[in-house]
């Protein structure tokens, strides 16, 4: 083990009171903020007397839908707090643009020192990727995939709640750096070797690394669990070719999470070894090689641009055909093209260091497999627009962010085709043209999260989002994303380096000055959104939502109530077509009710995830600050727990089938209706019981 140079002690590690800067304006504003916010939240559970609620329906539970929600809530919160990180760097360029430019708060220039800011572009990077994107993508496919199946769970639930739960510790650590200690000054990608010791002796490179590592462990569970899932629950008469465009792209991302993440492990694992036990994987003057890292780091970090672009790609092939009351075009393509794109990410990371000199058969290789990615990227462009063309088109506030997502990404992909031409590259490498390029991309994820939110919220909560307000957002949100990143092309094309804190030349200031303006809006329309859920939620009662609010979707998720019920089915439909909500309402069959209804298993919730998190986040704690004892007594607990539960007994209960019929003709808020009609011959609508 590596003796530190600063303090330790046995009990606290490197820990001391020291490391918390209460001094920093900044930093303690943050922390006020996140005070109060914990004080209404503490004191709204205690005052309406929901902690009994909070533990046994959501905290322990193990339902797929909860646990998809909890996904999207930790995702969102990361959002903001990556939103606000973005806000303080545009500002600090703005106000740190020439040598004639004033500082403030200790700062020579600006408002944030250099290393402060260093931070927050490392934060703001690992933050928006792991741990907002991939959380509200992965509570999207949690809460979809079993009901586009036809499944009344995942595969394990058990395991799915760990997930979560690992997600969820790695997202914690990450927040607790900005009030105990540092976080990493290296870049969101730790750039090696500012990430080995000598050069970051502090605990912020700790920080980054436990908070990946353990973040990466949920990601590549819940993976395996989806790929079971999609693989062996598929209800009957749900063949590859009947699944829906939204669990095609699930299946995809999740296969590349996981063989890609485990990379992300041995990469930040090997970096690990080097700051704890003194090894040399990537300290060049001592045996190692830095671009070992690099390399290891892009493989996975290109696969995971992906792993957040397809499910995106997944949600705009829903929302589209339903507000073009049209079947999607080309869906034996697009399906080809979803799993090319998945078997090319492997062979593209390279292109994120052309300047490296490996050479010009290297870089020729990588180029063309760059640009291989365009074409399929172009099929579902086409096959979006073809969808549309002589579709009854409806621009609902879901329609209208899946067209945006549409426009952001011809963009992303245009600059993206540009940067694969190596010599290209090599004039805009390491500016912020690339970083314009990327949040273009990003942009898509964004945008279609959105719509895809206002698409199923009524499914996930019962009624609607206000459609008026809804366009506020979008039309801010748009505008402002456009502003910014016009603006940031420029700079790129004018040679401003990405990662400054201070701006050497004033010329740069009324492009950054548009920045700032963009991103002003961008906060107008967060306050819209924050308006948009109040008014919803005080409206609820007269936006009620049916099994199809929309009354032109068409997977399978459309049958089931609104909101969907702890069982999702009470009778395991049989599918007897790709759109099936819509081939059931084209033959008046999306109403029509099982004779008989069985006794269902579910399985009980449990606190054992949520203990298992909780040691983690104390193990992570624990090795960022080096207290063994506590790291030691952590493992052991999870063992403890693990082997326990082991031999615990039933660990599921029964819906009598006379409870489920009660909880049917409940939520369907009346009597059950027959079809209206019936189409000539036998029609198979459930898997057990006939239909009336």
């Amino acid at each position: 083990m590596i003796n530190i140079q600063d303090h330790w002690d046995w009990l606290f590690g490197r820990l001391t009171l020291s490391q918390v800067p209460y001094d920093n304006l900044v930093v303690g504003t943050a922390f006020i903020f996140a005070a109060v916010l914990g004080l209404v939240i503490v004191g709204s559970l205690t005052y309406y007397r929901k902690w009994g609620w909070l533990y046994t329906e959501w905290l322990t539970t193990i339902d797929h839908k909860r646990i998809g929600i909890m996904y999207g809530i930790v995702g969102t919160v990361m959002l903001f707090r990556g939103f606000v990180d973005a806000i303080m760097m545009r500002t600090q360029q703005v106000m740190a643009a020439g040598p004639l430019s004033h500082g403030y708060l200790g700062a020579e220039h600006g408002y944030l020192p250099p290393y402060h800011y260093d931070q927050i572009y490392g934060s703001h990077g690992t933050i928006m990727l792991i741990f907002a994107a991939t959380p509200i993508l992965a509570g999207f496919m949690n809460y979809l995939v079993p009901l586009q199946i036809g499944a009344r769970d995942m595969a394990f639930p058990y395991l799915n709640a760990l997930a979560f739960w690992m997600t969820a510790v790695g997202a914690a650590l990450t927040m607790v750096s900005l009030f105990v200690g540092d976080f990493s000054h290296a870049g969101w990608v730790g750039l090696a070797p500012l990430t080995e010791l000598p050069y970051s002796p502090d605990v912020g490179v700790d920080y980054w690394s436990w908070a990946l590592q353990i973040g990466s462990i949920g990601t590549t569970i819940g993976a395996v669990n989806i790929i079971a899932t999609i693989i062996k629950m598929r209800a009957p008469g749900m063949t590859w070719m009947r699944m829906s465009l939204f669990t095609w792209t699930s299946l995809t991302t999740n296969v590349i999470g996981l063989t890609a993440f485990p990379v992300l492990g041995v990469a930040i694992g090997l970096l690990s070894l080097d700051r704890y036990l003194g090894t040399h994987f990537y300290t060049t003057g001592l045996g190692g090689n830095f671009m070992l890292y690099t390399n290891l780091f892009w493989i996975w970090g290109h696969p995971e641009v992906y792993f957040i672009i397809l499910p995106s790609w997944g949600m705009m092939s829903e929302i589209i055909p339903t507000f073009s009351e049209k079947k999607l075009f080309g869906y034996p393509v697009m399906v080809a093209a979803t799993m090319s794109i998945g078997c090319i990410s492997w062979t593209v990371w390279l292109h994120h260091f052309f300047t490296m000199g490996a050479g010009p058969v290297v870089n020729a290789f990588y180029s063309i497999a760059t640009m291989l990615v365009a074409i399929p990227t172009g099929v579902k462009v086409f096959d979006w627009a073809l969808t549309m063309v002589r579709g009854r088109l409806t621009f609902t506030t879901p329609m209208l962010w899946a067209v945006s997502a549409i426009f952001m990404q011809i963009i992303g992909g245009w600059t993206g085709m540009m940067l694969a031409i190596p010599a290209i590259n090599y004039m805009t490498h390491n500016s912020v043209f690339v970083i314009a390029h990327f949040h273009c991309v990003v942009m898509v994820t964004v945008f279609a999260s959105i719509g895809g939110a206002t698409f199923w919220f009524p499914k996930m909560f019962g009624f609607t989002l206000d459609e008026r307000s809804g366009k506020w957002v979008f039309w801010l949100l748009v505008g402002g994303s456009f502003i910014v990143f016009t603006a940031m092309f420029m700079l790129g094309l004018t040679g401003m380096p990405r990662r400054l804190a201070y701006v050497p030349y004033a010329t740069w200031w009324p492009l950054l000055a548009i920045e700032e303006i963009g991103i002003f809006v961008d906060i107008a329309a967060l306050a819209a959104f924050i308006w948009q859920i109040t008014v919803s939620i005080r409206d609820r009662n007269s936006n009620l939502a049916g099994r199809d609010p929309w009354g032109t979707a068409r997977s399978l998720e459309w049958l089931t109530h609104s909101p969907v019920p702890d069982y999702n089915f009470a009778v395991i439909p049989h599918i007897n077509a790709r759109d099936e909500a819509a081939w059931r309402r084209e033959h008046h069959l999306d109403h029509i009710m099982p004779t008989e209804y069985s006794d269902i298993e579910m399985p009980v919730n449990t606190p054992v995830p949520m203990f298992i998190g909780a040691c983690t986040a104390a193990f992570g704690f624990a090795m960022i600050w080096r207290i063994w004892w506590l790291a030691i007594a952590s493992l052991v607990t999870i063992f403890v727990i693990v082997i326990f539960r082991s031999f615990g007994g039933t660990t599921g209960t029964t819906i009598p089938g006379s409870e489920v019929r009660r909880m049917e003709r409940l939520a369907a808020r009346g009597p059950e209706r027959r079809p209206d009609r019936l189409v000539p011959g036998a029609v198979t609508a459930f898997n057990a019981g006939a239909a009336e």
